[in-house]
């Protein structure tokens, strides 16, 4: 079931966003050649519970176990932070991100180069944000899920990249995952049709290689099927009168 949100409620979801915003920039910012992943985490989860009525929305949720999915490399999405996984010079780093705040959830992810530059790497990162902007300026009233899943697919295709098929954009609200789902590939025309007052996750996942992919034995780490690498790119995003509002900006 589709649930659209009122200004109120759009406001609500705009607050946990700014958690959201702030907490990617902190990893950002952390993410340099010798820290782990679970030292991103606990600062993330410090962070986000140093506001009031704030809570990692990703921890405990379905048994997962951490406030971040941190992904190397060719990990897709929902890597699991930890002491092990020290970041090293070159790796890509995808770091996904959810807060709950006084009822309201908002979701974001952003692709980070660790240490010096690399234009492999970068240049899949840089496809994932345009990506994400073409999907994005679909997200009007009138609008149907297929217009902005062919949109993202659109800009890796061109690029010689692919979209991951098997995971998808959600709505989002009261809940972390609503209808409708978002894939990142789609005809145009086709699927819900947006209206005022839906919110959304567009989350391209780009991969240099095969859209296929496959989760590890830990039940959560989905990594490429080739080995190549991969970015992930999200934004929690309002369907509004004057145009799409990003709420985690």
């Amino acid at each position: 079931m589709v649930f659209l949100k009122t200004r109120s409620d759009i406001e609500k979801i705009r607050e946990a966003g700014k958690i959201v915003a702030e907490t990617l920039a902190l990893a950002r910012e952390m993410a340099v050649p010798g820290v782990t992943t679970w030292e991103l985490d606990q600062a993330a989860e410090k962070l986000i519970c140093s506001y009031p009525d704030s809570l990692p929305a990703f921890k405990g949720y379905g048994g997962f176990p951490a406030t971040l999915c941190t992904s190397v490399n060719d990990q897709v999405v929902h890597g699991i932070p930890s002491n092990e996984r020290v970041l090293i010079d070159g790796d890509l780093l995808s770091v996904d991100v959810g807060v709950v705040r006084r009822g309201f959830y908002a979701d974001a992810a952003a692709s980070y180069m660790v240490g010096a530059a690399d234009k492999r790497r970068t240049r899949l990162m840089d496809c994932a944000t345009m990506a994400l902007a073409a999907g994005i300026q679909k997200a009007v009233p009138g609008s149907r899920v297929g217009d902005i899943g062919h949109a993202v697919n659109a800009v890796a295709k061109e690029r010689n990249y692919t979209v991951v098929r098997d995971l998808v954009g959600h709505g989002i609200g009261q809940n972390l995952h609503e209808d409708p789902q978002v894939p990142n590939y789609g005809k145009p025309g086709n699927g819900y049709r947006l209206k005022e007052g839906l919110v959304i996750a567009i989350e391209p996942m780009v991969n240099e290689g095969t859209h296929e992919i496959r989760t590890l034995d830990d039940n959560w780490t989905v990594v490429t099927a080739d080995g190549k690498l991969s970015a992930h790119i999200e934004h929690t995003v309002a369907v509004g009168a004057n145009g799409p509002e990003i709420l985690t900006n």
